[in-house]
């Protein structure tokens, strides 16, 4: 008999336990609970994401019918739907999200070393939002539309390893351009957005603060040219010039030059416009850059898909907020495994690997080893053939 761990007790030991238990004593999450804590909270909303369970009803069922497996992982006795439907509305989001931060700062330590191959020193972060739909009736708090409602997930993510570093849920309503007040980037540091975010007088904090940023430009922004960059050899791009904003309010935000690119791109033909503050870099790198930011793209469709975050297990702002919290936790969990143990497996197919084993007792190296290893052909010469 394997009398090793499960696959879901070793990726529960990716996450500091004792971290855990002093967050537990901060937000006091454990006062006045006699059976249900928070750790079994977190041990059900992991398991939720872990293997896309698509409802309160569903998760629970799916925990109950694995009981005996669960108790080796300290979840003891059944849970009811009352009891982790009242835990999720009434227990403090906010110890999910700390404990997230951690997580953040651990992936962050393990992938210090990923490059972009483009040669920068500093990080590169890309910016950007997107919007889960909810039901108005429902969710009341999060307004968005007169007959619909939303939440918003606004991430900063770190280009080099795809870690979201940074995380702000708000109702749909909330404009995109105003999460640039709540950023505190390093300086030397590098962002990448799109054309939402283009708002002279807070890029020109950032540029205070020695943070680059490459931006599209949008359609009727002035620009007044005092200069051109010599274009040689870097295929793709039209123009590279310096550049001052014309309209009053925009040059009272932002009074210093810029630079305005204009670059083809050779797949669709479209043209595309940036505005930079980085004169040190090439033209090109400048596209190049802007093309990297589509992994943000990438990881709100990859969060989408393979975690649950569809379908909320309660209708609070608390309870929706700790369910994506446990959702990126989940993330950073197989990001970190990944890193550490070092398995040559994308995290889209650990996740599956993980979903489909979860309670089996095989190490992970070895699990995905015999994913990876080939498709096994018997000989099948001998074999006696029926139809």
């Amino acid at each position: 008999m394997n009398r090793g761990k499960a696959v879901f007790a070793q990726l529960l030991a990716q996450v500091p336990f004792s971290h855990f238990e002093h967050l537990v004593d901060v937000y006091q999450a454990n006062k006045g609970i006699r059976h249900f804590s928070a750790w079994n909270q977190f041990l059900c909303l992991m398991y939720a994401q872990l293997t896309r369970r698509s409802g309160l009803r569903d998760l629970v069922a799916c925990l109950n019918a694995q009981r005996s497996r669960l108790y080796h992982i300290g979840l003891r006795g059944p849970v009811t739907r009352s009891t982790l439907a009242d835990a999720n509305e009434r227990r403090d989001y906010r110890l999910f999200e700390a404990l997230g931060q951690r997580l953040i700062a651990s992936a962050l330590t393990l992938y210090e070393d990923a490059d972009l191959g483009l040669g920068l020193s500093g990080p590169v972060y890309a910016l950007d939002s997107t919007t889960i739909d909810l039901c108005l009736s429902l969710f009341p708090w999060a307004d968005f539309r007169q007959t619909k409602a939303a939440i918003k997930a606004h991430v900063l993510l770190d280009l080099r390893a795809a870690i979201p570093v940074f995380v702000s849920l708000t109702s749909g309503k909330v404009h995109d351009v105003k999460i640039l007040d709540q950023l505190t980037l390093p300086t030397g540091s590098l962002l990448v957005a799109d054309r939402a975010y283009l708002d002279f007088k807070r890029l020109y904090r950032l540029n205070s603060l020695s943070v680059g940023f490459v931006l599209r430009t949008k359609a009727n922004t002035l620009t007044q040219v005092c200069g051109h960059r010599p274009i040689l050899d870097q295929p793709g791009v039209v123009s590279d010039q310096m550049v001052m904003l014309v309209t009053p309010l925009s040059l009272v935000g932002y009074p210093d030059p810029l630079r305005r690119v204009v670059f083809v791109d050779p797949e669709s033909a479209k043209e595309l416009v940036f505005l930079t503050n980085r004169f040190d870099l090439a033209a090109t790198t400048i596209a190049r850059l802007y093309k990297h930011r589509w992994q943000i793209e990438l990881f709100f469709k990859w969060l989408k898909q393979n975690l649950a975050v569809k379908h909320f297990f309660g209708n609070s702002v608390n309870a929706v907020k700790s369910q994506i919290w446990c959702a990126i936790c989940a993330y950073l969990v197989v990001l970190i495994t990944i890193r550490r143990l070092h398995l040559p497996v994308s995290p889209q197919i650990l996740l599956h690997l993980i979903e489909t084993n979860i309670f089996e007792k095989i190490s992970l190296d070895q699990l995905v080893n015999n994913a990876i290893s080939g498709d096994y052909e018997p000989d099948v010469a001998n074999q006696l053939i029926l139809l």
